[in-house]
């Protein structure tokens, strides 16, 4: 039994040196020369990681950035692409509008006016199925951000304060922008 004990006391001493020398090992003072250089390198690899990650996570966050850019820029494209195409046809429309008031007696300018009015019918469909509509004047309150004001008129009972009265020319939108606003005469 006595040799059970006394390997058992070695144990413990031997336990004690290392923690002894452990603790006198925190305990120096760590100057320039004591520094292992593995450390060291290892110190100065640990930052150039984490400027590495840290550059990684900015690009991402850039990248994601251009994306949502270029898709808020596809869907304005898409939605209000027909815009600079409608901006040219809205006159020749108008043109139309107004061969249309002509007064005509014969036959042939009869035919024409019909062929006028169908082409206008082709082109009114065509604005409308790519979301360009006649901004609605005539009987509406007045709206500075939709309608000019070019004339005004006095208030009766038939035209209350502030409503259009009449179109000079029409206005359209494109979904929800204004293409050119309607040009009115507005009872004041």
């Amino acid at each position: 039994m006595s040799t059970e004990h006394d390997k058992q006391q070695k144990s413990k001493q031997v336990d004690e040196t290392v923690a002894n020398k452990a603790k006198a090992k925190k305990e120096a003072p760590v100057n320039e020369a004591t520094v292992d250089p593995a450390t060291e390198k290892i110190k100065q690899l640990q930052a150039k990681l984490d400027q590495t990650q840290n550059d990684y996570l900015r690009a991402q966050a850039e990248i994601q950035n251009i994306e949502k850019s270029n898709r808020k820029e596809r869907e304005a494209l898409a939605k209000y692409g027909a815009q600079d195409l409608a901006k040219e046809v809205v006159p020749v429309l108008d043109d139309l509008d107004r061969a249309l008031t002509v007064k005509v007696n014969d036959d042939s300018g009869k035919q024409l006016k019909n062929g006028i009015e169908i082409v206008q019918q082709h082109l009114k469909k065509a604005l409308q199925d790519n979301q360009i509509t006649e901004i609605k004047a005539v009987g509406e309150p007045f709206d500075p951000n939709q309608h000019q004001a070019i004339q005004t008129v006095a208030v009766s009972e038939e035209h209350p304060k502030n409503t259009v009265v009449q179109v000079l020319q029409t206005g359209y939108l494109l979904d929800d922008r204004v293409l050119r606003p309607a040009m009115v005469v507005v009872a004041q």
